[in-house]
């Protein structure tokens, strides 16, 4: 600015003298030239003030945002790039200043600030200012630009007291942090090298001068030093090795030793080994994160423990957010370095850069405790912990929980009391006080339903401490607070007592549960029946006889009345959405009459459809396994879905493609007289074993031939793929895939339910119904399962990945499977295997009634009911009885019962309990191999006439 307006005075000048010197000839360009430079000038300081007035105005906002959340990092930034902007060195050295107190700093702000401090500092007193900062600055991160600034800045002091020493000191622990980086370590070495050649002149003696002995001594070990730099770089593998080594044997009046030589080639062939690693970073993009892990794993197997933590500070400087990986470098040091100042700067770095993860806190408490920090220190990152604005309201009670399992390991409880206990209790108290006030409000929710940290308390006052009485009034409060309802929650506090308790209390508490108990009443009538079995007298027994059938009546009878209302309700729905729904006739009515608007011409004559339909009963008898799959890969749909498929626009609201909807009729035509000529290709069953069955494919699937093909490619030489059609040119979804080898087909199965277009594929053996009716390609199981659970209420948006992490914390998890639509629309319910039964009724106490993306979801042990087959015919003559067989669809309306209700066996269905188990029927029913008594005309006139 300034510069401009002198460049605007000196034309100004210029023009005046101009003038006097009496130049009439240019006295009008003079005067416009004037008025320009006047009008430019105005305009730019104009300019300039409202820059300077928006950047103040902008710093004013970023200072108020920053007042109200002081942990915006990218208000942090924007502010110190205004005010260096603004050459504000005062407030730019105080924005810095609380950004690193708050986060760590990334390398170029630090080189900036480091570099804008260093133009300022006027003194050699404020030296010690400057060494501050850089010793801070290489704490963040370690970083090689940092490093050797600092060294290069260490140089300008070499002239104080020990500054020769302090010099060397930075160097070397410049190389220990980074001389083993292997693209930029040697420009380290090659300054300390330079450093020390540089010393080497000032002690050389002077030419034409007998040195003195003292001199000799001085030169010989500087010169010692520079040969054992070379040395110590020669044996690291570093890019571009063979200079330094050439530059060693230039300098070098000796020949180098072949210790050195040995080393140097070992340090080729690791560097050789290296480089596609490094190779790899260079021309990755950011943040590299997969390639820095194979560097990782691969120094990893290498096992140098220097070479792994390097690797992990250059991740690290590239991916500072990334929780995951700190969390793996913290516990490489807890475990392999357990160096102690080495261990706590990584955790302290790893929660200022990721402070909402709560794992890192966690490990961070343990690493101090494991190093014996102070009491103090400990207690006071934790409530550093507690401030860091964790994301869910569950990480506030583990961070709890870390926190009180460190202060219980500090109580000595061979002591009836000491100042730890008193503190240990205090903490529980004031932890559950937090989770009622600060998480709740924040969360709405407490993180902890199950009160487990009021658990944990009850459990140390009983076990530990003798205080059976406190433990009692902490369970007392758990209850209270809507746990009284699971039965789990009565086993915990049952077991307790059954520990540190009496019978009593024992006894006392089942009976409530019992009372109380709404999702599984049947295990805890069966703990408290086996107490009384070994404990109680016969007046207890028949007590907790009468109480448990009295439940367990009860919760029946309700259980029965649920079912009735969800029939209802889901009868209800059913016959809404039949009314919703258009009559099948209609919508063929419609079909037809979106052909007449089309086509406008005449139908054909009755004789060709006659034709029409032999052929396509032709074509059904040709096609052996092309009926119904039942529950297996190789599912088809029947004449009468195809047809409906044909008469609607679209299944979800959108209109199909012309091929495989409502095409006009020349068209059919068309397509009728194509498929008619076409020569019927016939199975050959003795093919089976190199073919597989196709189904489930979407209708508008143009080519199939052809996309097929090219789907099963991979598997191995298709022969032949045979998509089966209707009479009019229209794809029934199936077909058959013949491959060259058996192998190869084999291999296909594999794509069975892989999604295609938009539906799930299914691809089965191609096996002859006739010659094997009892083939199934998968049948599940009709019995207790006692290590599968059955999931309802799911959301539909529930994955497979999400159910798994949730069931995963109860057990290991061997399979999940959601169960779909043929469409592959999820349809809410899901089974899923645990590895033995334990873990699958303990996944049933904890996972029932558990809220899933707002939705809650009901758990059980997997008991699907036997499939329902019609009996066959019994011969003619055979004795009336009260049959009450009508097929598989039921009884029709017309099919008027001819027995008698007299003689119609009265029998009242089984409650069924959740978990599978039957219990005692209320009407004991015949036995069902007894046979009813034949009966005469007048035996039935009797009945009839009530005589």
């Amino acid at each position: 600015m300034a510069a401009v307006g002198g460049a605007a005075e000196e034309e100004m000048r210029e023009a005046r003298a101009s003038e006097d010197e009496g130049e009439k000839e240019g006295d009008g360009e003079d005067e416009e030239e004037e008025g320009e430079s006047e009008s430019e000038e105005s305009s730019v300081e104009g300019e300039d003030e409202d820059a300077e007035k928006e950047n103040e105005a902008e710093i004013q906002r970023l200072e108020e945002q920053l007042s109200i959340n002081v942990f915006d990092y990218n208000c942090h930034l924007d502010l110190i790039k205004l005010l260096h902007q603004e050459g504000e060195l005062v407030k730019l050295r105080r924005a810095r200043q609380k950004m690193s107190e708050l986060f760590p700093l990334t390398e170029e702000i630090w080189l900036d600030w480091l570099k804008d401090e260093i133009r300022m500092a006027s003194e050699n007193s404020e030296r010690d200012k400057i060494y501050d900062l850089f010793e801070r600055a290489v704490k963040d991160y370690i970083c090689p630009e940092i490093w050797l600034e600092y060294a290069q800045y260490s140089i300008g002091g070499i002239g104080q007291e020990g500054g020769i020493d302090k010099v060397r000191s930075i160097f070397e622990r410049a190389l220990t942090a980074v001389g083993l980086h292997m693209t930029k370590g040697a420009a380290i070495w090659e300054a300390y090298r330079e450093f020390e050649n540089a010393i080497l002149e000032t002690v050389q003696p002077a030419a034409g001068s007998v040195p003195s002995a003292e001199q000799q001594q001085t030169v010989s070990a500087q010169l010692g030093r520079i040969h054992v730099l070379f040395r110590r770089q020669l044996g690291i593998p570093l890019l571009d090795m063979e200079a330094t080594y050439a530059e060693y044997e230039e300098w070098s009046d000796e020949p180098v030793p072949e210790a050195v030589i040995r080393n140097y080639k070992k340090a080729l062939q690791q560097m050789a080994k290296c480089k596609p690693y490094e190779e790899a970073l260079l021309v990755a993009e950011t943040p590299k994160l997969a390639e820095y892990q194979a560097y990782i794993e691969f120094e990893t197997k290498a096992g140098d423990p220097a070479r792994i933590q390097l690797t992990y500070e250059r991740a690290l400087a590239e991916n500072c957010l990334v929780p995951d990986l700190w969390a793996r470098y913290t516990q490489y040091l807890d475990r392999q370095l357990k160096v102690k100042e080495l261990v706590l700067s990584a955790h302290e770095r790893a929660v200022r850069n990721c402070p909402w993860t709560v794992k890192l806190w966690n490990q961070y408490l343990l690493a101090m405790e494991r190093h014996h920090v102070e009491h103090e220190l400990i207690s006071e990152n934790f409530e550093k912990a507690l401030n860091a604005g964790f994301i869910q309201a569950t990480d506030y009670v583990e961070i709890w929980q870390a926190y009180l399992d460190y202060l219980r390991r500090r109580v000595d409880f061979t002591q009836d009391s000491s100042k730890e206990l008193e503190e240990l209790r205090s903490a529980f108290g004031h932890a559950i006080e937090y989770l009622k006030q600060e998480v709740e409000e924040r969360f709405s929710e407490s993180g902890d339903p199950s009160c487990t940290v009021m658990q944990t308390w009850a459990r140390i006052e009983a076990r530990l401490c003798n205080n059976m009485q406190k433990a009692r009034e902490l369970w007392d409060s758990i209850m209270t607070k809507g746990n009284a309802k699971y039965a789990n929650m009565w086993l915990e506090y049952y077991n307790l007592e059954r520990a540190h308790g009496d019978t009593q209390h024992c006894r006392k508490a089942l009976h409530r549960a019992v009372q109380c108990t709404n999702d599984y009443p049947e295990h805890v009538c069966e703990v408290l029946l086996m107490l009384e079995r070994i404990e109680g007298t016969l007046e207890d027994w028949d007590a907790a006889v009468q109480k448990t059938e009295n439940r367990l009546a009860r919760v029946n009878e309700q259980r029965v009345k649920v079912a009735e209302k969800e029939a209802v309700l889901a009868k209800q729905e059913a016959q809404r959405a039949e009314q919703q729904k258009p009559s099948r006739a209609e919508k063929k009515r419609a079909a037809k009459k979106s052909r007449k608007l089309k086509t406008g011409e005449k139908r054909k004559a009755d004789g060709d459809d006659g034709e029409w339909g032999r052929e396509e009963e032709e074509e059904e008898e040709a096609e052996q396994p092309s009926k119904r799959h039942k529950a297996g890969g190789g599912d088809t749909l029947a004449e009468e879905e195809v047809e409906d498929m044909e008469m609607e626009t679209g299944l979800f609201g959108k209109n199909m493609p012309t091929n495989a909807g409502l095409r006009p009729k020349e068209d059919a035509m068309v397509a009728a007289s194509k498929w008619k000529d076409t020569p019927k290709t016939f199975h050959d069953s003795e093919k089976d074993n190199v073919t597989v069955f196709v189904s489930n494919l979407s209708y508008s699937m143009s080519e199939p031939e052809v996309k097929l093909k090219d789907l099963f490619a991979d598997c191995g030489d298709v022969v032949e793929v045979r998509p089966i059609f209707t009479n009019k040119g229209i794809f029934r979804g199936y077909c058959y895939v013949e491959f060259k080898e058996e192998k190869s087909a084999l291999k296909a199965l594999s794509l069975d339910r892989k999604n295609v277009e938009g539906r799930p594929m299914f691809v089965s053996p191609c096996v002859d119904k006739n010659k094997n009716p009892e083939f199934k390609v998968f049948k599940y199981s009709t019995v207790l399962e006692k290590h599968k659970l059955f999931i309802s209420g799911l959301p539909f948006s529930c994955t497979k990945e999400e159910l798994e992490e949730v069931c995963k914390a109860h057990g290991s998890v061997k399979e999940i499977r959601l169960v779909t639509t043929r469409a592959g629309k999820p349809k809410g319910l899901a089974y899923v295997e645990f590895e033995n039964e334990m873990q699958a009724s303990q996944a049933v106490l904890k996972m029932d009634g558990l809220t899933i993306k707002d939705q809650v979801i009901k758990v059980a042990i997997s008991n699907p009911p036997a499939r329902r087959f019609p009996e066959k015919s019994e011969p003619a003559g055979r004795a009336m009885g009260p049959r009450q067989i009508y097929g598989a669809r039921g009884k029709g309306r017309t099919q008027l019962s001819m027995v008698p209700r007299a003689l119609q066996r009265q029998s009242t269905p089984m409650a069924k309990a959740e978990n599978g188990m039957a219990q005692n029927p209320a009407v004991p029913s015949l036995p069902l191999a007894e046979e009813p008594k034949k009966m005469s005309n007048a035996d039935f006139a009797r009945l009839l006439l009530n005589k």
